[in-house]
């Protein structure tokens, strides 16, 4: 089973820049459509984007578009996500998960693996 760990959150000021990434203990995660959601407290976790095998396609929230970047490097079986321009609604849990489904990218059904999450806070 591929495990996935997340790292990189903390806290920042608004405006501010972080960038989170996932680590696959496993090459097969390569084969795996990978994304990364998030859960605010006491909100349902939400999608925030995506990426395919290849990482030629992405997919992203309205909420972030222009904001984040979700890219991947397959040698090192890692997903990253590139937070700039962060607001104070961007605090939540930040979860990278895989996906081995060819569709449904922003519904967190479609995942089969997640890691543990990430803690991000934005303070004003």
């Amino acid at each position: 089973q591929v495990q996935l760990v997340e790292s990189g959150g903390g806290l920042v000021q608004a405006g501010g820049s972080l960038r989170l990434a996932c680590a696959a203990s496993a090459r097969t995660v390569n084969n795996y459509r990978m994304g990364w959601f998030r859960q605010a407290p006491g909100k349902e976790r939400e999608f925030v984007a995506a990426i395919n095998r290849s990482g030629v396609s992405t997919t992203y929230a309205d909420s972030v578009k222009g904001r984040f970047t979700i890219s991947r490097d397959t040698a090192k079986n890692t997903v990253d996500l590139q937070m700039n321009s962060l607001k104070l609604e961007d605090t939540a849990v930040y979860y990278c998960a895989a996906s081995s489904r060819p569709y449904g990218s922003t519904n967190r059904a479609n995942y089969d693996l997640w890691g543990q999450g990430t803690q991000v806070t934005v303070s004003s």
